[in-house]
Parts: C-alpha cells; structure tokens; sequence
C-alpha cells in the first residue's frame, strides 16, 4: 500500500527567537534594541508574518496527509522521503539550503513578506501555497528543474548546492591549491550555477572585464571564479574563471588544508588536507522548484 504524501514545512529561526536566545527575556532584548536607537515592534512584525504563513500552511495541508516540520539547522538530520512535498517559508536562501538535501521531491517556496524578499526561489503566498498542495501530489503543478552544483573528493564524500559552492581557506585566509595544474594562492574559489548567478556570482563578474556570460537560471552549465589570485614566484594567475559544460570538471589539488561548503552553509561541509583533490561538476540531482 502506498504511504500518503508527506508535508515537510522547513523555516529558520526569526530574529526574535535569536534575540531571546541571546537576552533571555523579551524585557531584556527591548532595552537592548532600544539602548541601540532600534525597537522590537520591526523583529515582531516579521516574526508574526513568518508563524502566521507556517499555521496557514500546516492548517491547509490536505487531511490523511503526514506531516513533518523542521528548522533550517536541523536539515543535515532529516531523511526525505520520495513522497514528501517540500514547503521552504522564509527567505529566498531557504530553498537553496533545503536543495541539498533532497533528491527530486518538489519544493514550494513560500515568501512570509512579500515585497521585502525577491521572491526568486519564494514565489508563492501561504494561501497559493494551500491550493498547490493537492496539485504537487497528483502530478499536475508544473515545476521547474533547476541544476545544482555538485564537489566530490577522491575518497567519495560529495556536496551539492543550489546556488555556489566555495573552496578555500577555513579561517578565510590566502588558499593554497593546484588548479589545472597550476599553482595558486587566493581567497578562494567560486563555483556557481543559474540559480546563482543573480546573487555572489554576480557581484564577482561586475567587478571583471571580460568575465563570461552569466548561465541563466533554467542553463546546465556552471560559471567558476578565483577570488583574489595572487602572483608570486611560485603561484600563477592565468586560470582565474570559466565554464563548466556537463560532463565537464574543474579538478582542485588541495595544498594545505581547505573547506568545501555550499549556499552559505559553513557547518556543513567538506574538509581537504595536502595532496587530495577534489573535482567541481554539475549534479546529477535537481532541484523540483514549483
């Protein structure tokens, strides 16, 4: 017998959950925030919008459906099920950090505040959200298949990102790596895909001349950038940005110690020593955005 679908509501913590983790008691934050020229009246407003679309979603939820709720930081510790249908409420970067970890299950994005998010990956109300759920679960919703961006190291572990992955230091000092075989030492890499192309990607390839055309959000290819390569006797420059075609790779000889992590997510991450390589590709896996 098939299970029945399963609605996976993820959403990060507001600012006035921070600020009461951090101050202990709502008194307490407000003198802080107001010893600051700041009050709490913005914090509750957005905290009130975000819980106010997660209890219109989880009350819409189609009854004899299950249902699961998970906080942002939680991710790594959930396991997808194939029938889950995945409703990201929050910020755009929510759907990039709930991508990673699923594999061809469809997510809603759902945007709490309309006009102060872009809307990018969160494009629907917590009421259109409502009216999808039933679609997304016979098939009838039409969804987007976005490509992801996937690093695997040479003793199998992998990562993937919807937005960029990022290969340098850990501390964010000078990385020391072999590209293409040449040695390099830098800021770091950036590796990222159309998805990502409107967000830190963007911002490296205004500040290059000649650098390639962005991939547009729906493109399979994948755009690659050196930050900040320095020459010296026995570091290069010549291999500074790219693209990557499927079934194309960017290959990374690790000389020194270097992270690997995806859409902004430090904690989950890959870690290299001297000697291992790592090779950068598009995903097999996409993202389902609908």
């Amino acid at each position: 017998m098939a299970l029945a679908p399963r609605a996976v509501l993820v959403h990060r913590r507001s600012e006035l959950d921070l600020l009461l983790d951090r101050h202990g008691t709502r008194g307490q934050a407000e003198f802080f925030l107001r010893s600051r020229g700041r009050d709490l009246a913005s914090v509750q407003r957005r905290h009130d919008a975000l819980h106010e679309a997660l209890r219109l979603v989880e009350a819409g939820v189609p009854g004899g459906w299950r249902r699961a709720s998970v906080e942002r930081s939680d991710l790594p510790r959930l396991r997808f099920d194939p029938e889950d249908v995945v409703v990201a409420v929050g910020q755009d970067g929510l759907v990039a950090n709930v991508a990673k970890y699923v594999s061809g299950q469809p997510v809603i994005g759902v945007d709490p505040e309309p006009g102060v998010n872009p809307g990018v990956l969160v494009r629907h109300s917590a009421s259109e959200c409502v009216a999808l759920l039933p679609r997304v679960a016979s098939g009838t919703a039409r969804a987007e298949s976005r490509a992801m961006v996937e690093a695997v190291l040479d003793d199998g572990q992998s990562l993937r990102a919807l937005n960029e992955l990022y290969i340098g230091d850990a501390g964010h000092q000078s990385a020391r790596y072999r590209l293409h075989e040449e040695r390099q030492s830098s800021s770091g890499i950036l590796i990222g895909t159309g998805t990502g192309s409107t967000g830190w990607c963007a911002s490296l390839a205004r500040e290059r001349a000649g650098a390639p055309e962005l991939p547009g959000r729906l493109d399979d290819s994948l755009i690659w950038f050196v930050r900040e390569a320095w020459p010296s006797p026995v570091t290069g420059t010549t291999r500074t940005q790219g693209l990557l075609r499927p079934g194309e790779s960017l290959p990374v000889v690790a000389e020194g110690d270097l992270v690997v992590f995806g859409d902004g997510l430090e904690a989950d991450r890959l870690h290299l020593t001297w000697g291992q390589q790592i090779e950068v590709r598009v995903a097999g896996p996409r993202l389902a955005l609908v």
